[in-house]
């Protein structure tokens, strides 16, 4: 399986302006800048795309590891803070925090928490970023 995305670009760092647009549509010549990156103004930024890419791989990949542990959400609820620190002459992204909300009636703690554990590790945005990957866990049975 292979999804792709483009992006656009036309300028210098500050003052130029690109696009980003995705395979599905969802994204169709999003605007995205310094200013939209670094400044908070409207349209989207690459960190935000991962943060959003992450949380969905990750909930997903928490689903089947219930899945397998008998185990069915009601709800799953994931929002990925990604860091972008400055290093060097450059930038990286160093982190990403997970925040988890989870109602899964009936609930046995310790195979949930090792479902959590394995999704964390396991999804495949997990396994490609190169940070810090943190967990907060809140279970509501």
């Amino acid at each position: 399986m292979k999804k792709t995305a483009s992006a656009h670009w036309q300028g210098g760092i500050k003052d130029g302006k690109g696009t980003i647009s995705t395979q599905s549509g969802v994204l169709s010549e999003q605007p995205y800048g310094f200013n939209t990156r670094f400044e908070d103004k409207p349209g989207t930024n690459p960190e935000e795309l991962i943060g959003a890419a992450h949380a969905g791989c990750f909930s997903m990949a928490l689903s089947k590891e219930l899945g397998e542990a008998g185990m069915t959400a009601e709800s799953i609820d994931t929002k990925a803070e990604v860091t972008l620190d400055k290093q060097g002459d450059g930038f990286a992204i160093t982190a990403v925090h997970l925040s988890l909300k989870a109602r899964i009636p009936g609930a046995d703690r310790a195979a949930f928490e090792k479902a959590v554990e394995t999704a964390k590790t396991g999804c495949p945005v997990s396994k490609v970023l190169n940070a810090d990957i943190t967990l907060e866990v809140v279970l509501e049975a």
